[in-house]
């Protein structure tokens, strides 16, 4: 079956599991794939597939990470529930991960930790953010779209 072709929608709570699903191994797939990438071509500067604590549970950072990503993961698949077929499929997951992602981040979560807002409104970090970010989203949707033609 072709990417292009709708799969069948599933029940919600099982296309909310299989967004939960995607979102994770976009996070260990796309996302940690594109800091490869980046750090390679000398873009950014970063531990792959960290295990460093982070507060307040002192998980590892990959699987907080992957955790998140499987929460927005979830926020994709009930948007996936809508008939997007397409351009419009793809377009929501990337719009999800490089918009949304980060203004979650640059304005609530950064505050809640006492960091600066919008990444200290520098403009390089904003957009590899946003370009990262937006990986995740094209994961999650492919692997999500992969995930319900299983089913």
């Amino acid at each position: 079956m072709a990417l292009e072709t709708p799969p069948p929608s599933p029940s919600l709570g099982i296309a909310l599991a299989l967004g939960f699903v995607a979102g994770a191994v976009s996070v260990l797939t796309f996302l940690e794939g594109s800091v490869a990438l980046l750090s390679a071509l000398g873009g950014l500067k970063t531990n792959l597939y960290s295990l460093r604590p982070v507060p307040p549970l002192g998980v590892p950072q990959i699987a907080s990470n992957a955790f998140w990503g499987g929460v927005w993961g979830i926020v994709f698949a009930a948007i996936a529930q809508r008939p997007l077929r397409g351009a419009r499929y793809w377009l929501a997951g990337v719009v999800l991960g490089a918009v949304a992602l980060p203004m979650v981040g640059w304005f609530v979560v950064a505050p809640l930790k006492g960091q600066p807002l919008a990444a200290g409104w520098n403009v390089s970090r904003m957009g590899l953010s946003m370009l990262i970010n937006g990986m995740w989203g094209l994961g999650t949707a492919v692997i999500y779209r992969l995930l319900r033609l299983r089913r």
